[in-house]
């Protein structure tokens, strides 16, 4: 058993240092990164445990390293497999030049999807529709900038399908449905704003464009692979019934203790994902451009992120016992009370510049870690947290893997997209007072 009381801080350093690497690879080494980035991952994996085992000896990191990746990595994986197939194999098509109005309704359809669909599923399905009905406008980038603000990162806040901090948190014991019950009002509110903003912004380039002749203004839109909606309800199924069924029967690997729940459940993700892939036709998937490089960057990547977050959980775990305590005091008031609008900006802010998912387990485990107190009689100090993490992933491109996917199919589609700082200046001018508004009205 690792114990964090007394782990010194360089321990840590491979997590923060693989982060930096996932933020500015992708920036200042593009191609490099691109062909070179599971090495890099592999490495700072590498060296966590390497460095682990010296100080902490081989029994206590393989225990650590089994829990991460049997409890953690593996459901999150299956869960991501199952919808990224499923969602695949959704088309929306034909449709025609898009009006204000039409824009809007996609996202707003989009943001609500992406809690069903998970945030990669749902910008997957839309954004080759959006580029479609959008092509022969003069105006594109701001529907791409607010498709990745509202179904890339803001839509997926109602349940843990919707984003990877809110299936972590699951997997943690906050129950299936307390997002759709406590979050509600913060994405109303602030996906409200935002498609009132967008549906004004539209309006106005709209008007000024001119229409080319010969291009009808009414749109049609083609659905298909409707039975893939059905696999995603399966993929529902399978998590409220391991949360709900507790049989008490488990196996231990390593020190980890599986329950026959959970891994039935991880089971039948595996299943529903296979299902997708037999039974889609062909056709499908190719109008979606399907293929596994998206899924295959996550898979490397974040199992290095649960490598090298072993020794920060247990740090962590040890909370006034460890190195975190000034941290820690940093986020309560002086009467001990969290200070919840601090734990929001302080997971957005490192969400947005870092990776959404792991900076929710920290603040989680920060808050205490305990999910029954921070879902029950700390549930606002929770909110924060969810809500800063699924948020603020939408300020950079860096902040949620479907960002930059975004970004680079609409580049190749001939999207004139802003630079890294261009998109953080719209993403400032228009998020940050909505998120300041969020502030005040929901953590004062």
């Amino acid at each position: 058993m690792l114990d964090g009381a007394h782990m010194p801080l360089w321990l840590a350093f491979p997590f923060p240092a693989l982060l930096l690497s996932i933020a500015l690879g992708p920036i200042f080494a593009k191609r490099a990164w691109h062909v070179h980035y599971g090495k890099a991952a592999a490495f700072w994996a590498g060296l966590a445990l390497i460095l682990l085992v010296a100080h902490e000896g081989f029994a206590p990191t393989l225990a650590g390293f089994a829990r991460s990746m049997l409890a953690d990595y593996l459901p999150f994986m299956l869960l991501l497999f199952a919808l990224y197939t499923a969602a695949g194999g959704i088309v929306v098509a034909d449709v025609d030049r898009a009006t204000p109005l039409v824009n809007t309704g996609l996202l707003a359809a989009g943001t609500l999807a992406a809690s069903l669909l998970g945030t990669i599923g749902a910008s997957m399905i839309l954004v080759r529709p959006l580029l479609q009905a959008n092509a022969r406008r003069e105006h594109q980038v701001h529907v791409m900038v607010f498709l990745i603000f509202l179904v890339a990162n803001i839509g997926g806040t109602l349940n843990p399908l919707g984003d990877p901090p809110l299936f972590f948190g699951f997997l943690r014991g906050v129950d299936f449905f307390w997002p759709l019950r406590n979050l509600w009002p913060h994405l109303l509110l602030t996906a409200g704003l935002l498609l009132f903003i967008f549906f004004c912004m539209d309006s106005y380039f709209f008007r000024a464009e001119k229409v080319p002749a010969g291009i009808r203004l009414e749109t049609r839109i083609e659905i298909r692979g409707f039975g893939n909606l059905a696999l995603i309800g399966a993929v529902i199924a399978a998590l409220l019934a391991s949360a709900a069924w507790r049989p008490g029967i488990a196996v231990e690997v390593a020190g980890t203790r599986l329950e026959i729940q959970s891994v039935l459940r991880d089971t039948a993700l595996l299943a529903i994902g296979l299902v997708s892939l037999a039974a889609t036709p062909r056709e499908d998937r190719e109008a979606n451009r399907f293929n596994w490089e998206p899924l295959e960057e996550v898979a490397k990547l974040f199992a290095a992120i649960f490598v090298c977050i072993i020794p920060v959980t247990a740090m962590l775990a040890a909370n006034a016992q460890g190195l975190f305590r000034p941290v820690i005091a940093a986020l309560v008031h002086p009467d001990g009370t969290p200070d919840n609008a601090a734990y929001f900006w302080a997971t957005g802010l490192l969400s947005s510049i870092l990776d959404n998912a792991p900076t929710y387990l920290v603040f989680f485990g920060l808050a205490g870690g305990h999910a029954a107190t921070l879902a029950g009689q700390a549930a606002k100090t929770l909110a924060a947290i969810s809500v800063g993490a699924v948020f603020m992933g939408a300020l950079t491109y860096i902040g949620n893997a479907p960002n930059f996917m975004i970004y680079a199919l609409a580049r190749r589609a001939g999207v004139p997209m802003p630079g890294f700082l261009g998109y953080l200046a719209w993403s400032g001018a228009i998020l940050v007072p909505v998120f300041v508004l969020v502030a005040l009205v929901f953590f004062r």
